[in-house]
């Protein structure tokens, strides 16, 4: 066994994959990425930028919105830099340090993301449901330690399987299956006994990824009960429309998850290609969509969006 595996991970190198059956192309394939992520880094920078700058804007739903953005930032800058050097430079290979590294990040911001959202999906049900207590709820300080909570629940959800994983001897095989490093990618290399990893990663889904969005959808439920109350056709029209944008987000988020869950599940013999394409689309499009759905949708967002292009427009000339 000493012979096919390795436990030395500090000389371990690893190879990481860019999309199978198209490497002749990725030199053209790097420009839609490129796109990607430029878009994505601009975008929520532009997010940030308009609520720190509005005072009118320093407000709870704001407020989620902003750790929203810092979310999406941190998840595509978890997967940028070997995303486009493989496509740029069709440099593929990868430390086990720098491996470990990025699959640590990648995993918590994408746990972060669902957890930003089960934070919003909160303060839509208070902003409808309990408006009188509204401001006592949901006050600076409260808003303050959700918003350390959120990342130290997703941190203390990660740490253990992968710090556990660091432990353990890989084979001789070295080859990933995608542009980044992945906990599962990485969890098959191994020659040791997974169960605890598996069985613990299994635990961190059904907490993170299966609780969080039973919870807005009973939030939804809640809000939905209360808005059918309202006797106002406007009023109702006015408190949905609070909700579209975060609804839009959420399915932005969990669609592509659900999607690569069950291609993961039951397409064990369908193309890598679809593997690839699912991964891709489930890390690389929320932070990407998500302040394009915020910017169309949210009044005050979309005014500040034109404000600034205003300002740019007069500096030009």
């Amino acid at each position: 066994m000493s012979s096919l595996c390795s436990s030395n991970t500090t000389e371990i190198m690893f190879i990481l994959t860019g999309i199978p059956g198209l490497e002749a192309a990725h030199i053209w394939l790097s420009i839609p990425f490129s796109s990607i992520y430029l878009v994505a880094l601009v975008g929520n920078c532009t997010i940030l930028l308009i609520i720190k700058t509005d005072p009118s804007l320093h407000e709870p739903m704001y407020y989620f919105l902003s750790m929203l953005a810092l979310t999406d930032m941190g998840l595509s800058l978890s997967t940028m830099p070997t995303v486009l050097r493989i496509f740029w430079l069709n440099s593929r290979e990868i430390s086990f340090d720098a491996c470990f590294a990025q699959l640590y990040f990648v995993h918590t911001f994408s746990f972060m993301e669902s957890t930003v959202l089960l934070a919003m999906a909160f303060d839509r049900y208070m902003a409808i449901c309990k408006p009188l207590r509204y401001a006592s709820i949901l006050n600076s300080a409260r808003i303050a330690k959700i918003g350390v909570a959120i990342p130290c629940r997703c941190i203390v959800a990660v740490t253990p399987s992968l710090f556990l994983l660091r432990r353990l001897p890989f084979c001789r095989s070295r080859v990933l299956s995608h542009s980044y490093c992945l906990h599962q990618d990485m969890l098959r290399l191994v020659c040791a006994d997974t169960t605890f990893n598996s069985r613990y990663g299994l635990a961190v889904v059904i907490v993170i990824i299966v609780l969080d969005p039973l919870l807005i959808v009973v939030s939804y439920i809640m809000i939905i009960k209360t808005v059918v109350g309202i006797a106002s056709p406007e009023e109702r029209l006015k408190a949905f429309n609070n909700c579209l944008s975060h609804i839009f987000a959420v399915l932005v988020l969990y669609i592509p998850m659900v999607g690569l869950s069950l291609v993961h599940r039951f397409g064990k013999h369908t193309s890598p290609l679809v593997h690839v394409l699912m991964a891709n689309i489930y890390l690389l499009v929320p932070p990407v969509l998500n302040p394009i759905i915020y910017s169309i949708k949210t009044k005050q967002i979309r005014k500040g969006v034109l404000r600034l292009l205003g300002q740019r427009m007069t500096y030009s000339d």
